[in-house]
């Protein structure tokens, strides 16, 4: 079936069908794309044909555009899909992800403030401040969570360590989360199990990583698997675990779970040696 309803598949019948390769040619999206879309629940073909030859409908054609526009908007696909089948209602989704926007306008706010101020700086022969320069790359852009989930204490501990740090130290402490995104990417790409010996290792050291961003406050289980959560459920976070477009948030979370389940307890919050 064409695009414009003609019959070119003799068992079509009556009803509107387009082939995988006509739906690629006219959306842009990629025939990998709709093959992922039916894996993960979200668009699956009116019928597959002869040799996997996938259909799609009328109606298949009708949810794929919602999926894009809900894409466009910056919806995750797990959302996506429970917009779709109404256990979310869209109104709200789309509120949820107007507020995450607009915290992202502020950070970027930030940074081009920041940038600007240092291109003065340059032009005018002045002494750079680090304060300055580095305004918007921090962890306070993710200030309304943390006081959400943990407190407004626990973010006024995390960001007085921050203030609190050399310029080493700070670059330290990238450093360090540079080089744990790095280990969980290696340790999803080869296929290791959340509870492998590695993958506890690397999260081990996430703990203590997370316990110094707290200003010194560890994280009992439940904050930890709660973190963990964010990391899968918030795109900001999930940014953090991605690496050449291998998206490995889950992978983390699982090792997460398992660590908590293992070695820490649910009032686990000693503060430890700064």
């Amino acid at each position: 079936m064409s695009v414009d309803g003609t019959s070119r598949d003799p068992h079509e019948g009556h009803q509107q069908e387009w082939a995988i390769q006509e739906v690629v040619r006219s959306t842009g999206v990629t025939s990998r794309t709709l093959r992922h879309y039916q894996q993960v629940g979200l668009l699956a073909p009116s019928r597959v044909g002869y040799g996997g030859q996938r259909f799609y409908d009328r109606t298949g054609l009708l949810r794929l555009q919602r999926i894009l526009l809900l894409r466009e908007l910056g919806l995750a696909l797990a959302e996506i899909g429970a917009v779709l089948d109404e256990q979310v209602d869209a109104v709200e989704a789309l509120r949820a992800h107007a507020a995450q926007l607009a915290q992202e306008r502020q950070r970027l706010d930030r940074l081009s403030a920041s940038v600007r101020t240092t291109i003065r700086t340059l032009e005018t022969g002045g002494e750079l401040m680090a304060e300055t320069m580095f305004d918007g790359f921090d962890h306070t852009q993710h200030r309304e969570e943390v006081e959400q989930r943990w407190g407004a204490q626990a973010y006024a501990d995390s960001d007085r360590w921050w203030r609190g740090l050399s310029e080493e130290g700070k670059q330290g402490f990238r450093s360090e989360l540079d080089a744990l995104v790095a280990g969980f990417a290696d340790t999803s790409a080869r296929g290791l199990p959340a509870d492998d010996e590695e993958v506890q290792a690397l999260t081990a050291r996430l703990h203590t990583w997370v316990g110094r961003s707290w200003g010194g406050r560890t994280p009992g289980a439940d904050a930890f698997v709660g973190l963990g959560d964010m990391y899968v459920a918030d795109p900001r976070f999930t940014a953090t675990f991605t690496v050449d477009g291998r998206v490995f948030a889950e992978h983390v979370r699982e090792a997460m779970t398992v660590f908590a389940l293992a070695h820490l307890t649910d009032d686990d919050e000693e503060a430890e040696d700064a």
